[in-house]
């Protein structure tokens, strides 16, 4: 701002002399002023004395001062409501809303970090942490391949071509690409006591079986019946059919039993198939102990359920099936993608058949 040349005082004094009786032209000339200015300064300083003139200056400055106050104020509150639709939380969107403001407001980005009360270091600061592209690249090939998989299922799969890196590293490029799978609401179950049976030690010691529904693109409704090893949680059959009765379960055991082998325990609930003569016969022909659960307690045939839900959720909630030559064709090829290639968290993150084969390795050695 351009400096005055004459203080209140000095001004006063000019006009003094002009007003002794002094000549406006020989006033100005000794000053170095034009008429016009002091005539401008006699128009705003005529018949006061010093002390007035130092009170008008006084008040010319605080009300200058004040109305500067209120634009920065009126600016600010432009300012919040112009971003208060925003979410500032991660450092990436302060960032952003700190060069929108200095763009759209053409203010500093000091004052944009003040009035919005974000740190000035944080908005200077580079991250040096590398991209990890082909990490990125990788865990989304897996993650649309396997779309119900989690950040620790692809961090097994990755192990297993080769790229390793700690869980947390992985969790975090999962969340960032926002892979996260939607969790999908359950039905309710019925209450109760938990009556856990005692867990398998070896293969073959206990099979648990169930029956799961769903639909063809038509409307048609069909059932796949599903037998796991308690032991090794391998999958020994998935039968799909539009009706499975207990004369056809007993014939899909037989079938089991001549490639694997007789089972010590049976363990179900209490569908109609489960408690049906044939089935009955069955375990009187083969000596096979058939444990029924307590009825409402799908808890008690746990790994069984457990399977179920992946099986749902990895398989038929993510085909449609227009036939039922399909979804044999689909359902079979999971079975064999989950008992060699899906990793199974109880199993230490190998495949069933991998734990199966250990087993026997083991045994043998014995």
């Amino acid at each position: 701002m351009k400096r005055a040349r004459f203080t209140e005082q000095q001004i006063i004094g000019i006009l003094n002399e002009q007003e002794s009786g002094q000549k406006t032209a020989d006033v100005c000339r000794r000053h170095g002023i034009s008429e016009a200015t002091f005539y401008k300064y006699k128009a705003k300083y005529g018949g006061m004395d010093v002390s007035d003139a130092r009170k008008l200056k006084a008040l010319e400055d605080e009300n200058a001062k004040l109305k500067k106050l209120l634009a920065e104020a009126m600016l600010d509150n432009a300012i919040l409501k112009d971003v208060a639709f925003k979410k500032m939380v991660t450092p990436d969107v302060k960032r952003d809303a700190v060069a929108h403001v200095c763009k759209e407001h053409g203010v500093s980005q000091r004052r944009a970090c003040e009035v919005l009360s974000i740190d000035r270091s944080s908005m200077r600061y580079r991250s040096i942490r590398p991209d990890d592209a082909h990490i990125r690249d990788a865990m989304k090939k897996v993650a649309s391949e396997r779309r119900r998989f989690g950040y620790r299922r692809i961090h097994v799969m990755l192990d297993r071509q080769g790229i390793v890196m700690n869980l947390k590293k992985l969790r975090r490029l999962y969340r960032e690409e926002k892979l996260t799978v939607r969790k999908r609401g359950g039905r309710k179950r019925a209450l109760g006591t938990r009556r856990p049976l005692g867990l398998p030690s070896r293969p073959n010691e206990r099979w648990s079986l169930d029956f799961v529904s769903d639909a063809f693109t038509d409307g048609r409704r069909f059932r796949v019946l599903a037998v796991v090893d308690d032991f090794t949680r391998e999958c020994l059959a998935l039968v799909a059919d539009t009706s499975l009765s207990g004369l056809r379960l007993a014939r899909e055991l037989d079938t089991i039993i001549a490639r694997r082998g007789k089972p010590r325990t049976i363990v179900s609930d209490n569908g109609t198939e489960m408690t049906s003569m044939a089935v009955l016969k069955w375990c009187q022909g083969t000596h096979v102990e058939w444990h029924y659960i307590a009825p409402g307690k799908p808890m008690q045939n746990g790994f069984v359920e457990s399977f179920n839900g992946s099986f749902r959720d990895e398989c038929l909630n993510e085909t449609l099936f227009s036939s039922l030559t399909q979804a044999r064709t689909d359902i079979t090829a999971w079975k064999e993608d989950y008992n060699r290639n899906r990793p199974h968290s109880s199993l230490g993150n190998i495949t069933p058949s991998e734990f199966a084969m250990k087993m026997a390795m083991e045994k043998q050695a014995a």
